[in-house]
């Protein structure tokens, strides 16, 4: 593309602009006028470090034109969020994170989710911990009677009795319809309330039924409630502060180097009822008002609740679009106030004392970890006589008795693991438990896609290194895979001792032996438990839930019994396959006919 000839077509229009290097989207923005605002990334008198760094990489650059600046913004951060460019401010992977998630099915559950699904459910959070979130799913499961099966309705009404839950009092067994399913939404909405902060409604019915049960000389239900009462207060009251009756989020902004912490603290009905940090990348030069633009809109845009106010510790640049498209999300107005004075400024304070707090120790913590994986990269680097390997991929593959086969990619950069790059494989061609095969048709599957003029981001990349869970044969498998392709990388095997811990790698034939201790046996540890993980973790979710199968159902005429007595005769499917006709009859439960049919669907291929 020739930058300077295009930049004269650009039309002075709202809109977004996208810009590219050779591989991927690097930045997108918004402006008011496209021609003003993409011009001025390429002029002579530009002097901000990262605006050249941007214009020196970008070799190509598009624009979409929208009807005004509001439009714009949504488009722009729907971008961000997809694509996440290498230089925009972002809010980073928050996957860590717990939910609570209320489903969107008939007689609805509300369960805890440790990621935002892209299902239609409702999802509150992202928390900070973990426990938190249980304390209040158990308290939820103790005020209200809503069911935690995974029954689906109206399939599953009346199929079963009521479960253990119904007979200890958490549940009233809508599935039974022994509760009005009108009554039951009664319940879910009060829940809601609940976990929105809304706790005086809640409390003010519990003092009610507490008060009825005493009259009644019903002693024990009423200590129960109060008991209930008491665990409530405990829960909600943490961190208590007074500032009005409203719902109010409190914005502050510290930051250290290159990251920058987000400390929101969230008042519900006057109290301040909860506190989360968020980490954000930005580079040095980013001004304060820019992170705080960009993560309002990423937070908010997936938020499930947006309060009637946020409070911020200083102006933004874009305040009143920002807050006119806050409202326009929730319907009813939404201001961004920066206080002087008052019990606002009060809580503003301290929010932000408690950013530079939390970020002088988050900060420590990170530029330990950055040292760590910076040694550990340069280790494997001179062990291994490669570059440094910034980029790593790692391989593995997972199945029961050869059923389900499955392949997993996991990917470290700069020692750190990247959940966005994750993928997982159904293996397509391999039949039974053949470790080499799948592996070679993972890696051909994921290069293939490389060499894809429309390959997604996660494999547009090509590693540094390769490391595939286990010895030669894996190895030879990813190395055939490559020269298919035309593709020269590194490959090594990750090795375990005889109780299956990692023992080190093996290179070029050679089994190197990094020192137990040391940050690079550390980090390959890591990352074989990963990839093993996200293995197995995929491979759980394509099993039953009632019975764990085998390749040995896909045979004629080997049922329960038969697929039960063969691996306990033999131990392995291996050893089934490599049996021959009269040692596979001389099996219990089996005959001749039977064993035929299994010698020949093992070689069936051949």
């Amino acid at each position: 593309m020739n930058i300077s000839e295009e930049l004269k077509k650009i039309p002075s229009l709202p809109g977004v602009y996208i810009m590219r290097d050779d591989n991927c989207i690097i930045y997108v923005g918004k402006a008011v006028n496209l021609h003003n605002r993409v011009r001025s990334y390429f002029q002579k008198s530009q002097n901000n470090p990262k605006t050249l760094q941007l214009a020196k990489n970008t070799t190509n650059f598009e624009y979409v034109v929208t009807d005004n600046e509001s439009e714009a913004l949504i488009l722009e951060n729907n971008l961000i969020k997809l694509h996440c460019p290498k230089y925009n401010i972002r809010l980073k992977d928050d996957k860590a994170y717990p939910y609570i998630k209320i489903t969107r099915e008939r007689l609805p559950r509300i369960l805890y989710s440790s990621r935002r699904g892209k299902d239609k459910a409702k999802y509150y959070g992202p928390f900070v911990s973990k426990m938190h979130v249980r304390e209040l799913l158990e308290l939820i499961h103790r005020l209200w009677p809503l069911r935690r099966c995974s029954k689906v309705f109206p399939r599953d009404f009346e199929k079963t009795r009521p479960c253990l839950n119904h007979h200890i009092g958490q549940c009233k067994a809508p599935c039974n319809h022994l509760l009005n399913e009108k009554i039951y939404e009664g319940y879910l909405a009060e829940a809601e309330q609940f976990i929105q902060g809304k706790d005086t409604t809640v409390l003010s019915r519990l003092m009610q039924e507490m008060s009825s049960a005493a009259e009644s000389m019903e002693y024990e239900r009423a200590a129960e409630i109060r008991d209930t009462i008491n665990a409530l207060r405990l829960i909600t009251e943490k961190q208590k502060a007074e500032s009005g009756n409203e719902d109010r989020d409190i914005i502050a902004l510290a930051r250290e180097n290159d990251e920058a912490l987000m400390q929101i603290f969230f008042v519900r009905d006057g109290k301040l009822s909860g506190r989360e940090h968020y980490m954000m990348a930005a580079a040095v030069d980013e001004m304060d008002s820019e992170i705080l633009s960009a993560f309002i809109k990423q937070f908010y845009s997936e938020a499930a609740f947006i309060p009637k106010e946020l409070v911020i510790v200083s102006p933004l640049a874009e305040q009143d679009l920002i807050s006119s498209w806050l409202s326009s999300l929730t319907g009813r107005q939404v201001t961004i106030t920066v206080p002087k004075t008052g019990e606002k400024r009060k809580l503003a304070d301290l929010a932000q004392t408690n950013a530079e707090l939390t970020i002088r120790q988050f900060g420590a913590h990170i530029k330990r970890e950055a040292e760590r994986n910076k040694n550990a990269l340069h280790e494997l680097s001179t062990t291994l006589d490669i570059p440094m390997p910034i980029r790593i991929e790692a391989y593995d593959i997972s199945n029961i008795q050869g059923y389900e086969s499955v392949g997993s990619m996991v990917v470290f950069e700069n020692g750190k693991a990247k959940n966005s790059d994750y993928r997982k494989f159904k293996l397509r061609a391999v039949v039974g438990s053949d470790d080499y095969a799948g592996m070679e048709e993972v890696l051909t599957r994921r290069f293939i896609r490389y060499n894809s003029p429309q390959a997604e981001e996660s494999f547009s990349k090509l590693p540094d290194v390769i490391f595939a869970d286990g010895g030669k044969g894996q190895i030879s498998a990813v190395e055939k895979a490559l020269a298919a392709q035309n593709i020269v990388i590194p490959v090594c095997g990750m090795v375990k001792d005889d109780r299956h811990r990692t023992r080190g790698l093996l290179y070029k034939g050679e089994e190197v032996n990094l020192p137990r201790h040391s940050e690079g046996f550390k980090l390959v540890t890591r990352i074989q438990d990963e990839v093993h993980r996200f293995a197995l973790e995929y491979h759980k979710k394509l099993r039953s839930d009632s019975q764990v199968r085998s390749v040995l159902d896909d045979i004629k005429g080997i049922g329960a019994t038969r697929r039960r007595e063969l691996l306990r005769h033999f131990k392995s499917i291996e050893a089934i396959r490599n049996a021959d006709v009269t040692a596979l009859a001389a099996a219990p439960s089996m005959n001749s006919k039977s064993a035929q049919e299994v010698y020949n669907f093992f070689r069936k291929g051949d």
